[in-house]
């Protein structure tokens, strides 16, 4: 018998071998951008809960403002009513 195997070529097999490396690099970019962006999604929420109190508190800050301005109104009416009586009386 005359032994006739063909040479066995290992060019499909280095290809596939720099894929799969290739792949492995690919997934580990990806896994890095995810852990960055989840790192980034938690540091979003917690600036986006502080904007929320501070928008809360700023919104009672306004209604206090709000308040105020109202009873400084009626207090001038009240001080102009009383200055009115004041010049009646000297008459």
């Amino acid at each position: 018998m005359v032994d006739e195997t063909l040479p066995v070529s290992n060019e499909p097999i280095d290809r596939l071998a720099e894929k799969v490396q290739s792949l492995v690099g690919v997934l580990e970019r990806t896994r890095s951008e995810l852990a960055r962006t989840a790192e980034d999604n938690v540091r979003l929420s917690r600036e986006i809960d502080e904007i929320r109190e501070k928008l809360a508190a700023s919104e009672d800050q306004s209604a206090q403002a709000l308040t105020l301005q109202a009873e400084r109104d009626r207090i001038r009416v009240r001080v102009t009513e009383m200055l009115d009586q004041l010049e009646s009386l000297s008459l």
